[in-house]
This record gives C-alpha cells, sequence and structure tokens, in this order.
C-alpha cells in the first residue's frame, strides 16, 4: 500500500473508533483536502466565508501582536477590555437593541441566559427539533419543560393550553433551522400564543444571512422583538467564533449578575473580538455578500426542484436531501466525488440513522462549482413516491 493510501487508511480507523467525522483541511476559502484529493466544498456554515477573508485576517494578525491571545481571567476580575465593550456596542447597533453581551461560544448563550432566568417561568415549551443549546437551556430553568412538534402552531397553542391560564412561559425555538434552512413561525407563535409568554430564539444561522439587512429572523418575518430574546454565534457568517445575546439593557445586567457562564468563564480572545468587528463592518457596509448569498441559494434549490427532489422552500441557504437508504446514499456520494465535490452526508444525534446531505451554499462559490452541483443534483432522480425519513 502507498504511503499516503496507507495513511487515509489509518485515520479512517481512528475516525471510526472516536465517532468523529473524517479530518478536512479547508483551502481556498470554497475547497477542501479529503485524502489528499481537492474537491469542491459545500458544507459547513461559513456562509460568506469571512473566516478567510483577508481584512479580517489582517485585523486578527495586528491584534495577536497587540493584545496577545489571552485575557486569561474573568469580566467580572481583571480580564475586561475596552474592546468587548465596543463590540458589543456594534453588535446592539445593527442588530438594533438596547444591550448585547459576549460569551465566550454560541452554545453557551442559551445557557446563560437560562442561569440568569432560572425560577422566573413556570413552563416551558420547546420545538421538538430545537437545537440542543436550547434543550439544555431548558433543563437549567427549573421548571416543567413540554416539547411542541416542530414548526407546528397548534401544537404550541395546545402546549400552552396544558400549562394553565396563569402559567409564565417561555417558548425556546431556533429562528433559521440549520437542517432545513427554514424559519420558524414566529410570527404566527407571537399572534396565537398568550401576550404574556416570553422567547428564546437561538438565531446563530438566521443574524447576518436573512432579512434585508441580515438581521436575521425577525427582520426576515418583520416581528417586533419586544418579548424575545436572542442568542447568535460569531462562528457561521461573520466566520470567526464566540456568541453574543441581544435585548434589554436589564437583562444583560441580569446576566452579568447571576450566570456563572459569564462570570467564571474566560471570555473571548482579543484577537477574535477584534477580527469579529472588521467582519460585522463588511456585511454592514456590503450588500453584495447578501445578494450573492440568495442568487447561489436560488441556484441551488432551482436543480433540485428540476430534480423533482423533496425539499424546504425557507429562505436560509441549505439544501438537505434525505436518501431513503444507505444504497441511495452511497450513490449521491459516488456521484459528488465523481464531480469533484465532497459529498456532504452527515449523521448528527437526533437525524436519521442513515444520514443526510446538507448542502449549505456561500456568497463565494464560483459559477464553475455551483454548475458541478447543479448538474449532479440534476441528474440525481430518484421515486417521487419514496422519500425518506425527516432529519432533525
Amino acid at each position: 500500500m502507498k504511503p499516503r493510501a496507507k495513511a487515509a487508511a489509518v485515520a479512517k480507523r481512528r475516525t471510526a473508533a472516536t465517532g468523529l467525522a473524517e479530518p478536512l483541511q479547508q483551502i481556498d476559502r470554497t475547497w477542501v483536502l479529503q485524502r489528499g484529493r481537492r474537491l469542491a466544498y459545500f458544507a459547513g456554515c461559513d456562509y460568506f466565508r469571512l473566516a478567510s477573508h483577508p481584512a479580517v485576517l489582517c485585523t486578527l494578525h495586528e491584534a495577536v501582536d497587540e493584545f496577545g491571545l489571552n485575557v486569561a481571567a474573568s469580566r467580572k476580575t481583571t480580564g475586561h477590555h475596552a474592546l468587548y465593550t465596543r463590540l458589543e456596542e456594534d453588535l446592539a447597533e445593527f442588530f438594533g437593541v438596547e444591550g448585547a453581551l459576549l460569551i465566550s461560544n454560541g452554545y453557551m448563550t442559551s445557557l446563560a441566559v437560562a442561569q440568569a432566568l432560572a425560577g422566573e417561568f413556570t413552563h416551558a415549551l420547546i420545538d421538538e427539533r430545537a437545537h440542543g443549546c436550547l434543550q439544555d437551556a431548558a433543563r437549567i430553568l427549573g421548571c416543567p419543560v413540554r416539547h411542541f412538534r416542530h414548526r407546528d402552531v397548534p401544537s404550541a397553542v395546545h402546549a400552552a393550553q396544558q400549562c394553565g391560564p396563569l402559567a409564565k412561559l417561555l417558548i425556546l425555538t431556533d429562528g433559521l433551522y440549520s437542517h432545513s434552512g427554514e424559519v420558524a413561525p414566529l410570527d404566527q407563535y407571537l399572534r396565537q400564543l398568550p401576550r404574556s409568554a416570553r422567547f428564546l430564539l437561538d438565531d446563530a444561522h438566521g443574524a447576518g444571512t436573512i432579512g434585508e439587512t441580515g438581521r436575521g429572523t425577525l427582520e426576515f418575518l418583520g416581528v417586533p422583538d419586544r418579548r424575545i430574546i436572542r442568542t447568535i454565534t460569531l462562528s457561521k457568517a461573520f466566520g470567526v467564533y464566540g456568541g453574543a445575546i441581544l435585548g434589554s439593557r436589564s437583562l444583560v445586567d441580569k446576566i452579568i449578575a447571576r450566570s456563572q457562564i459569564f462570570v467564571g468563564n474566560t471570555p473571548l480572545p482579543l484577537p477574535l473580538a477584534a477580527a469579529a468587528r472588521t467582519a460585522l463592518k463588511l456585511l454592514r457596509t456590503n450588500s453584495r455578500f447578501r445578494h450573492r448569498l440568495i442568487n447561489n441559494t436560488r441556484r441551488i434549490k432551482a436543480a433540485l426542484a428540476e430534480a423533482g427532489l423533496p425539499g424546504h422552500d425557507g429562505p436560509g441557504p441549505i439544501v438537505a436531501i434525505l436518501p431513503r437508504d444507505s444504497s441511495e446514499a452511497g450513490r449521491l456520494s459516488q456521484s459528488l466525488l465523481a464531480a469533484g465535490i465532497h459529498p456532504p452526508l452527515i449523521r448528527y444525534p437526533g437525524g436519521p440513522a442513515e444520514g443526510y446531505f446538507r448542502f449549505v451554499i456561500s456568497s463565494e462559490h464560483t459559477e464553475q462549482q455551483l454548475a458541478g452541483l447543479g448538474k449532479v443534483l440534476s441528474g440525481h432522480r430518484r421515486s417521487p413516491t419514496r422519500h425518506g425519513t425527516k432529519a432533525r
């Protein structure tokens, strides 16, 4: 066996033993190296490829020289820095909220909110396919948790009615769902659920990608934020790292006072905070990023429809194909590899056992790459009467 093939075989065995995905090396913004082969990459969630944008990287390198890597202390002690405040002010201005609070990663934002609000609600209602961070947050709230069917307004209303007329409700839902590109029917929830209910919205995938100016699900649906606490990540549309909570100034103060995640956690490295400010400025001042993303997404969804494959009509830059069995998954994987495209077959906890293909479109994919993917999808036809199990 040749050395490269032997190394690939060893890596594959190690990956299978750990349960992790096979290692990939991302290169050239829209390409990856897998087993030594360069493949077009339609996965991940770096929607504008800002993780490798020259201006963002330049800011990062300058900040490393100026600040080093780590403040090595909580913001409640000696780890606070003016750069954190400036980024929070930038985020509050961009999203049109009173306050923003940085958390060191996006997953923990919902947990920090739950720690601060624990004991304030009699019941939590959560979409059955809500992200794991919301599922974890619900358990921290210290109240009974009821699940309702995915994006199902009558089911949510029924769950609320079961809690009684005096219930104090917190509704937990994603904004833009990463498995399908659909948005939560938040406008309908606001109209049909009790007016006293509050919402915790994980808008990790909506922030920066949808809405006229990229403000996310609320802007896309045209709903007010008075009853809604939003959490976002800086590692998707903004291409950097970290998370933020968006809401009222009083909410921010409460999280600072009550959340052990905020109190006891080392904050985001300063170079990443600086890079995030540059990424935010790029999206705020250059609408071409979103326009290209929208156009590229429409092109691939048109190819999906032409192939007669079931899909969702959501606004997100995500196209999911659910194979009915491992044989079909294998055929599509081989077709993609033959066309020089990495097959994004993922097996995510709670999803179908056979996995599903999640193609994530970016604003930076080339015409040639989009045409190649469209051609593979158009050629992948199957019986319209046999659909796969829906993915979580």
